[in-house]
């Protein structure tokens, strides 16, 4: 009997970190003792104000379906948020509303590429970019940003990867999985290759925009350079900030011949997103950000115990990123080494497979992510998590060995 699963799926990889977190709460399950890293979900609740518009929205019966790509009252609070928080103008017609941002990009992919169209993406990338790009027929090429240049790609590395057959160009600043961030005179950089090449479109994910430390400057792409404005797709969501990741609302500002294209996907796959998520989400954009300090203060202790401790870990270095609230340390010095279980330490997936297995701590590995040898931690759970965390890893870094000579 000939296979019923599309030959396309043969690309697709299953998500690492949904399979990480999946892999701890069956150890959890089964009585181990196990701290997960691995979910790039924040561990503070949703705000008040917005929980209470959504139960008012249920409450008014608001729970039938609304416009395809977002209610006319969500999309004119998006282009109020990117006029007031980034000095962008769009109007409501060029503004599309989906379930997370990862549809949101999904069907800017699927309204775009063409077979053999080609996607540059920074590399370490969020581990959804390649195979949503391979879903939609186009061609991942993938531009390696290591810690020397702390995970940033430079123009010179932008200038060389582009090809008459590029499409896209995506930049995700905070950087998930390295926090990464990019400042005004680093994008100017960038954006000063992009006007050389006018067939070369811009996919900003901004993500991650509200969760940045020590007084560091965001800024997004068409922001830093107007004259992109045209060719940029800007995407953003109320998922992290918010502490909203359950109520799956993403959305995007860009060209409106592209916006109706991205309706058309998604009105013959989701239809409209979840009317109360987006009554949620109304709240969250037009109301107050003061609780986002309080939130950042405590993610950037966080962010800085962690960054100390796995420093002091043999064979760990860890460089301090700008933003989100992922670090992507090397592992590098331990490669080679044999664990106390005398299992020897081949690649950045070993190590954090025996570090699940002896220490019971659940990391994703850097080849998820197209650089090793990494591994990925969100420090967004309690500190006292964080802090066993890593004491467990400088544990069980403490225990390796040199391989001894055969």
């Amino acid at each position: 009997m000939s296979s019923i699963v599309a030959q396309r799926l043969a690309r697709i990889k299953p998500s690492p970190t949904i399979a990480v977190t999946t892999k701890a709460a069956e150890l959890k399950a089964a009585g181990r003792d196990v701290i997960g890293l691995g979910a790039g979900e924040p561990d503070f609740d949703t705000p008040d104000h917005i929980k209470e518009a959504a139960i008012t929205a249920i409450q008014k019966g608001q729970t039938k379906y609304t416009a395809v790509d977002g209610t006319p009252e969500l999309k004119k609070a998006i282009c109020a948020k990117f006029k007031r928080e980034n000095g962008l103008e769009y109007a409501p017609d060029q503004v599309s509303v989906g379930t997370g941002g990862k549809q949101v990009l999904y069907n800017a992919f699927m309204a775009s590429l063409n077979a053999g169209d080609e996607v540059i993406i920074p590399a370490p990338y969020w581990v959804s970019y390649p195979d949503m790009v391979m879903m939609a027929d186009g061609t991942p090429v993938f531009v390696e940003c290591t810690a020397e240049n702390y995970f940033k790609m430079k123009p010179e590395q932008l200038e060389k990867a582009i090809t008459p057959k590029t499409k896209w160009v995506i930049f995700n600043s905070p950087s998930n999985p390295t926090g990464a961030a990019y400042t005004f005179d680093e994008i100017k950089a960038l954006t000063d290759v992009l006007l050389k090449h006018p067939h070369v479109w811009i996919m900003t994910d901004d993500m991650y925009e509200h969760l940045v430390y020590d007084g560091f400057k965001y800024f997004s792409v068409a922001q830093v350079e107007p004259k992109l404005y045209d060719r940029t797709l800007t995407t953003n969501g109320v998922s992290k900030s918010f502490a909203m990741t359950g109520w799956r609302i993403g959305y995007a500002a860009g060209p409106k011949a592209l916006i109706k294209a991205m309706a058309s996907v998604q009105s013959h796959s989701t239809s409209n997103p979840s009317s109360v998520s987006q009554a949620a989400a109304l709240a969250a954009l037009n109301g107050d950000l003061g609780f986002l300090k309080e939130r950042n203060d405590v993610f950037k202790s966080r962010r800085d115990m962690v960054v100390e401790m796995l420093n002091q870990a043999a064979g760990i270095t860890c460089h301090k990123p700008e933003g989100a609230f992922y670090v992507y340390p090397s592992c590098a010095g331990c490669i080679g080494k044999v664990t106390a279980q005398g299992k020897t330490i081949k690649s950045d997936d070993d190590f954090a497979t025996y570090l699940l297995e002896e220490e019971g701590v659940a990391v994703v590995q850097g080849s998820a992510f197209g650089l090793s040898p990494h591994f990925r931690i969100s420090y967004a759970t309690s500190t006292e998590a964080l802090k066993e965390a890593c004491t467990r890893i400088q544990r069980f870094c403490s225990k390796l060995a040199i391989q001894a000579a055969a």
